[in-house]
């Protein structure tokens, strides 16, 4: 994956700090999900094997900021 493509997490909170406009997404598997009891304010829980099945759950108007384990 291109490293473009990536940020980290100290640049994801800046960004959510500057108010910047974009939706996360959890792809954590629902195991991971039980296990901690963390999430980001507005994300959208959707595991990675049924993104297909939930793309009509993600706003297609701004950017997208997705993280697992």
């Amino acid at each position: 994956m291109p490293d473009d493509l990536r940020i980290t997490v100290d640049e994801l909170r800046k960004r959510m700090e500057a108010g910047e406009d974009f939706t996360i997404i959890d792809a954590r598997n629902p195991q991971a999900w039980q296990q901690s009891t963390e999430k980001l304010p507005g994300a959208i829980r959707v595991p990675v094997d049924a993104l297909d099945q939930n793309l009509s759950r993600i706003p297609k108007d701004k950017p997208i900021v997705t993280y697992c384990t």
